[in-house]
């Protein structure tokens, strides 16, 4: 597990290192003692032991194949020059992935993409229980696509053109997202990574169904607002029979509700504009 590490300022360290500089340079230059210049690797052992930690980054610190502890604060530090400090960064990074072309709940072939945000938690994980978390982060976002694309169909359609209960890629986006989001943080969280936010930034039919797909979303479309307009017709001819018949306007027979029903509803249902027959006799001619 992450532990955290204090090292020693390296300001501290300085005026050691300064010291120790000043003193080959005086034993040399002013002793003539060429011995002083034994003390120049330890001048590189001291030197190598500096290191800075910028805002929103950390450095992990390995001895000798030994976790030993992760520096999250920043500034400038000085600890054992045998670490080995691996940087990590901290900070918020955006993911956008790859258009992928899966199959949907309905084996229907759709192109879809992701954009994820999402940092480094634990620093131990993401450093030691994969081989590269940035390369990890990219796969396992992959693969969450994949399967939650086959969880959902692309649409769902009633027979009345209206959108069924079901929930889907295209109608249920904020189901959908939270879904995706849980997926991938369920995978990532053994790398260590915290993510932010997991949501679809592509969704299309694959190039081969997308005209057949789109006329048939035009003609569920045309079906529901005939639909519409017939129900909305037949409630007006409906009316209109009603108050003839209340008011005693006139006197219709079977034969004759029969002409006025097809006439009103032609008028009505048509798409064009209809052109008025003015009769000049009798009803019956």
């Amino acid at each position: 597990m992450e532990k955290n590490r204090k090292s020693i300022s390296g300001y501290l360290m300085l005026p050691v290192l300064f010291v120790v500089i000043g003193i080959i340079i005086y034993g040399i230059a002013g002793l003539q003692n060429e011995l002083f210049a034994l003390l120049i690797p330890v001048v590189l052992f001291i030197a190598k032991g500096f290191y800075l930690v910028h805002p929103n980054e950390s450095k992990v610190m390995e001895l000798f194949g030994k976790y030993a502890g992760t520096v999250k604060e920043n500034g400038f530090f000085w600890d054992n020059p045998f670490f080995v400090r691996k940087r990590i960064s901290l900070r918020a990074r955006n993911f956008d992935s790859e258009r992928l072309k899966v199959n949907d709940q309905l084996g229907n072939p759709i192109m879809i993409s992701v954009i994820l945000v999402w940092k480094v938690l634990d620093t131990y994980r993401a450093a030691y229980e994969v081989d590269d978390y940035q390369s990890f982060v990219r796969v396992q976002t992959d693969a969450a696509v994949r399967k939650l694309a086959g969880m959902y169909p692309y649409d769902d359609f009633d027979e009345d053109g209206t959108t069924g209960n079901q929930i889907t890629l295209r109608s249920g986006m904020d189901a959908v997202n939270e879904a995706m989001e849980k997926e991938v943080a369920d995978r990532l969280s053994i790398a260590g990574i915290e993510v932010l936010e997991a949501r679809i930034g592509y969704l299309a039919y694959a190039q081969e169904i997308a005209n057949a797909m789109l006329k048939r979303q035009q003609a569920t479309a045309v079906v529901a607002a005939r639909a519409k307009i017939v129900e909305g017709a037949v409630g007006m001819v409906e009316m209109a029979l009603s108050e003839l018949s209340t008011k005693g306007i006139v006197d219709l027979d079977e034969e004759k509700k029969a002409s006025m029903v097809t006439n009103l509803m032609v008028v009505l249902c048509s798409e064009k504009e209809t052109t008025p027959v003015v009769n000049a006799g009798t009803l019956n001619h």
